[in-house]
C-alpha cells in the first residue's frame, strides 16, 4: 500500500469571498487561517500548503468586543534609537483597516517560508468591491 502525499501540482486550490463586516476581528482571522493553511480539507499536510486562496472585504466593518479599541496597540520600531511608535487599534481602523487583519491572520499562520507562501494567498480590501471576479470565488460563511 502507499500513502498518499499530496504536493504543489495535485492540489485542486478554490477562491473564498468573506465579508468581515458580519465578524469579529479574532474569530475571523483564525476561520481564515485554517483555510490559508488547508486544515479544512482531508488532504492536510503540515509540511505543505494545501490551502485555498481567501479574499477578505469590508476590512473596514470588522468588530472587536471589550475595550480593544483603545487598550489594543499596535508597535513598530524604525530600527533608529527612540524610534518605535504605538498605534491603538481605532487609529489603525481609520487609516488602515486592512493591515488589521492581515496582522492577525500572518500570526496565525506557521512562520517561516512555509508560512509566507500561505500569507500571499490572503487578498484583504476595504471595500465590498474585489479586482478577482475573473476567479469565480464562492462565497463563504464562517460557522
Amino acid at each position: 500500500m502507499n500513502t498518499y502525499m499530496p504536493n504543489e501540482t495535485t492540489v485542486e486550490r478554490k477562491w473564498y469571498v468573506i465579508d468581515a463586516g458580519e465578524y469579529t476581528l479574532g474569530r475571523l482571522a483564525s476561520e481564515v487561517a485554517k483555510i490559508l493553511r488547508g486544515k479544512n480539507k482531508p488532504i492536510f499536510t503540515p509540511h505543505a500548503d494545501t490551502g485555498d486562496y481567501v479574499i477578505i472585504t469590508n476590512a473596514s466593518k470588522v468588530k472587536v468586543t471589550g475595550k480593544k479599541l483603545d487598550q489594543k496597540i499596535y508597535y513598530h520600531h524604525t530600527g533608529y534609537i527612540g524610534g518605535l511608535n504605538a498605534t491603538t487599534l481605532r487609529e489603525k481602523l481609520a487609516k488602515k483597516p486592512c493591515e488589521v487583519i492581515e496582522k492577525a491572520v500572518k500570526g496565525m499562520l506557521p512562520k517561516g517560508p512555509l508560512g509566507s507562501k500561505m500569507y500571499k494567498k490572503l487578498f484583504v480590501y476595504e471595500g465590498a468591491e474585489h479586482p478577482h471576479a475573473a476567479q469565480k470565488p464562492e462565497e463563504l460563511k464562517l460557522g
